[in-house]
């Protein structure tokens, strides 16, 4: 895995289109009854983000509903069909940069080495965004995310397992297979959600927060200890080789950015339930 740091200040950038982004929801929507039974019920918690003070109080988070499964290409190729505006010939660069579903072979026909039932990747933070509203749902938060991966197989909170850290940092090492395989063939976890680890990388929602080091979202102020050899310093956990990974990965990209292993799935809100 290589990871590209950016120069540019994107955060702003991204701010400028979350508007336009929002623009694109579908009024067509699933029925609640269809929506809770792919979804899982993640009971509220705590969570330690990675760079936070650790005499600090953990972060609360809130019970919410997370996709059993990534999105697929069958799932995504069923949205390009309704929604034309994200198929890849029709797609604003603006929204996608020009690596956008490059594995897919036309508009509506994914590669030969796509497996239909295996998570869509290629796609940028605009487009998983919009598919997520689509389905009334919406991207995991960073926070959301993280509190669902740390669950092991066996446990809520595994993260702080030796054999389950190498585990995930092995994976992070080896490069991304020609062909990824099928949803679910890297089982579940705690909770019953399959493949947060094994699988893909996972859009959130925001991404970009890993930047941030005020507490304001519209602070541009960037901590440049976290790109170099002191990023170990403030950090809640040292040793948590797999979340220093994520923080990289998220910190590099851009919200139009396209990856061959980065895909999404989606969240809903408990009270919206």
């Amino acid at each position: 895995m290589i990871f590209i740091r950016n120069k540019n200040n994107y955060f702003l950038w991204t701010l400028l289109f979350i508007g336009f982004a929002g623009t694109f929801t579908n009024a067509q929507q699933k029925p609640a009854s269809k929506i809770k039974s792919e979804m899982v019920l993640m009971k509220g918690g705590n969570y330690k983000p990675l760079y936070a003070d650790t005499n600090a109080a953990d972060v609360k988070v809130e019970s919410f509903y997370m996709d059993k499964y990534a999105v697929t290409n069958s799932d995504f190729q069923k949205f390009v069909e309704e929604n034309p505006k994200w198929r890849k010939s029709k797609v604003k660069k603006i929204f996608a940069d020009k690596t956008y579903l490059t594995n897919w072979e036309s508009d509506l026909k994914p590669g030969k080495n796509v497996l239909p039932n295996a998570p869509v990747t290629n796609v940028s933070w605009f487009a998983a965004k919009d598919y997520c509203e689509c389905q009334g749902k919406r991207l995991p938060k960073v926070a959301e995310w993280e509190y669902a991966a740390q669950a092991s197989e066996t446990k809520a909170n595994g993260g702080s397992g030796k054999k389950y850290l190498q585990k995930i940092f092995d994976w992070y090492s080896m490069p991304t297979p020609a062909k990824i395989s099928r949803v679910g063939s890297k089982g579940k976890n705690y909770w019953g959600v399959y493949d947060l680890h094994g699988l893909i990388w996972e859009w959130t929602q925001d991404f970009y927060s890993a930047l941030v080091t005020g507490e304001s979202r519209g602070d541009s102020g960037l901590e440049k200890n976290l790109f170099c050899g002191s990023g170990s310093v403030g950090a809640a956990d040292f040793t948590n080789y797999p979340a220093f990974f994520r923080f990289a990965f998220r910190s590099s990209l851009k919200a139009n950015y396209t990856n061959a292993n980065l895909g999404f799935r989606c969240v809903k809100d408990y009270k919206n339930k």
